[in-house]
């Protein structure tokens, strides 16, 4: 059954959102119960008078953009969910501070990275072809090919939900790490959930050229020397054919697409447990003395190659850190075989994988 948008408040009152909607339909995973009902809003104030109203009234309130990101358990979600369609691209242009581009959080990410490139605005070109909307970048701190989008961000403007008001922060205030945030993994005080992204203000830099390319696959399929700069457009090409020749770009007709991305983040480990590792795994060091080693790695050299597991849910074959949805799988099959690989590197290296997408309804 197809979602239904919904004007704000007052339509969330008279209107009939859509009943018992299955999730399935809208992730990337092609997996997920029924939510109770879903409400699609498509402007600003609607986010905030929708979500406001389903807070006040005590459902349990689901914040989804494209789904490109997260596992919904098979029972789906006992409340509403809200998706986010918010559309909409200010620019402020500058020679001395660049490109100040105002997104709503509703914008599909990839198509704003093509724009940004096509108007010869750099900082973007490396994060090309990552599945999901602008709103969703700063909470997981989003990145590839050693660029995050943590470092382009100027501003993130978001709806209060303790407070019902509009909070803005800095990047210094929304706690950027490694696939991580402030959004993603609050303080103590703070309830997982609080705040709605609506928009995310990026401050990108003039010029037909990248930004330097740091990572040393994507430096060696351009030819150019790590630190050295291309055409941004030349970045994006070579960045969408890795990650299409790893699945992770989506296509419906190929099952190795029907992920939520990598499943497992990669390990910054302590240089102590970094040394235990055989000498071929690899090792990047972090600035704090940490070291981060490859999850892929771990997960290929712990007996589970590309393509490993017999059923409807199975690690990709063109990548081992995807866990994939063969046609027909579960929130359960894909569990199942997470806690596996997850137990397998764990009796062979000590090292305990964390999942990246957020589990909805399930855990691993």
């Amino acid at each position: 059954m197809p979602a239904e948008p919904v004007e704000g408040a007052l339509r969330l009152r008279q209107a009939q959102p859509a009943e018992q909607v299955p999730l399935a339909e809208h992730t990337t995973l092609r997996i997920g119960g029924p939510a109770r009902r879903m409400i699609v809003v498509d402007t600003e104030p609607d986010v905030i008078e929708v979500v406001g109203d389903l807070d006040a009234a005590g459902e349990p309130v689901l914040i989804l953009g494209e789904g490109s990101n997260v596992l919904i358990g098979d029972d789906g979600f006992a409340g509403t969910v809200v998706k986010i369609a918010t559309r909409g691209i200010d620019e402020d242009l500058a020679a001395c501070s660049g490109a100040v581009i105002t997104v709503a959080a509703g914008e599909p990410w990839d198509p704003l990275v093509a724009y940004a490139v096509g108007r010869e605005w750099a900082g973007l070109e490396a994060m090309s072809g990552i599945p999901g909307l602008v709103g969703a970048t700063p909470i997981q701190n989003v990145g590839a090919y050693g660029a995050e989008v943590g470092q382009l961000i100027s501003l993130v403007r978001t709806f209060d939900r303790a407070t019902r008001r509009i909070k803005t922060f800095f990047p210094v205030e929304c706690g950027f790490g490694y696939r991580s945030s402030r959004f993603k993994h609050p303080p103590l005080d703070e309830q997982p959930g609080r705040y709605v992204i609506l928009s995310v203000t990026l401050q990108l830099r003039l010029g037909a050229w990248s930004a330097p390319v740091r990572y040393p696959e994507l430096a060696r399929a351009l030819g150019i020397e790590i630190g050295d700069r291309a055409l941004a457009t030349a970045v994006r090409e070579a960045v969408l054919a890795l990650r299409t020749g790893k699945g992770m770009v989506l296509d419906p007709a190929d099952h190795d697409t029907w992920s939520a991305g990598s499943f497992f983040t990669n390990p910054i480990v302590s240089a102590s447990t970094a040394g235990r590792l055989p000498a071929t795994a690899p090792r990047f060091p972090q600035p704090d003395g940490m070291v981060k080693t490859s999850a892929a790695w771990l997960i290929e050299s712990a007996g589970f190659g590309r393509g490993y597991g017999g059923g409807a849910a199975r690690l990709s074959g063109k990548h081992a850190l995807a866990l994939t949805n063969r046609g027909d799988a579960r929130a359960a099959d894909v569990l199942e075989l997470a806690r596996e690989i997850r137990a397998g590197v764990e009796d062979k290296f000590g090292i305990t994988l964390v999942p990246e997408p957020i589990l909805v309804g399930c855990a691993l």
